[in-house]
């Protein structure tokens, strides 16, 4: 009898290990959601480029800007710290799904070819890419005829760069907006196509003193928002957390800061 209690007994305690390892493993391979990844990090990591007024670097080497204070109002607003990490453009898509970073937030147009590769929030900013050329050339470069042939710089995996090969065949590609802007004063290229909020903050001024928008030539208006890791469910969340800051006046005080009112979308 002895012997049978002390058999049940190891039978009972290998089930009681069996139930709680069965559990645990469960648990551990139970999917966690992306919000959920984000809440137990703490953290919502956004992958820019220096692009003024959108992120760039103070005078102390932090990064500022209206994206970059639209994102830590959204992520206080969920529980979350903001934190930004400088990418290469046309890696994006695969630093968002590798998760070494959140979200791509930084003037992302929104187009049909990156909807199928990521989720986006509701869009914010109007954009449109413009021609930006020497200030001697304005009366020459004038038409997108013109544009023909010449060399053109956009950076690589951007909305500008789609908008220059349309122009031209002869299309340098650059690490970041700022250096096609670099390389066109610096006369290795004849014209470069960039975001016109980019544009607007450095043309005419500074080191880009001598570089000017081509008004004459007009490219496709787009739209800015958030990328996301397709089927992320902080989509929703960040959405509520825009409309309280456009409900209760923060978010055009913020696009008034940096001279983007007239750009937001209400």
């Amino acid at each position: 009898m002895k012997k049978f209690a002390k058999i049940l007994a190891v039978v009972l305690a290998i089930a009681t290990l069996t139930a709680c390892l069965c559990f645990t493993l469960t648990a551990c391979n139970k999917e966690v959601s992306d919000y959920e990844y984000m809440k137990g990090k703490g953290t919502l990591i956004c992958g820019i480029t220096l692009f003024e007024p959108m992120d760039y670097a103070d005078e102390d080497g932090e990064i500022t800007g209206f994206d970059a204070e639209f994102a830590q109002l959204v992520a206080e607003k969920l529980g979350l710290e903001a934190k930004f990490q400088v990418i290469k453009w046309n890696s994006k898509e695969l630093e968002l799904n590798s998760k070494s970073i959140d979200c791509i937030w930084n003037g992302l147009t929104v187009n049909e070819e990156r909807k199928e590769n990521m989720d986006f929030s509701q869009s914010y900013i109007n954009n449109t890419q413009c021609v930006v050329v020497k200030s001697a050339d304005l009366a020459t470069l004038n038409t997108k005829a013109a544009l023909e042939g010449k060399k053109a710089g956009a950076e690589a995996g951007s909305a500008g760069e789609s908008a220059a090969k349309d122009l031209t065949e002869n299309v340098t590609s650059v690490s970041a907006q700022m250096t096609a802007l670099t390389e066109l004063n610096a006369g290795t290229i004849d014209f470069a196509v960039v975001d016109v909020i980019l544009a607007q903050s450095n043309c005419g001024k500074g080191d880009y003193a001598d570089l000017a928008i081509q008004p004459a030539i007009e490219l496709e208006a787009e739209e800015y928002a958030v990328g996301f890791r397709k089927g992320s469910d902080i989509v929703e969340k960040v959405n509520a957390a825009i409309n309280e800051l456009k409900a209760d006046g923060t978010l055009l005080a913020l696009a008034e800061k940096y001279g983007l009112a007239g750009q937001l979308i209400k």
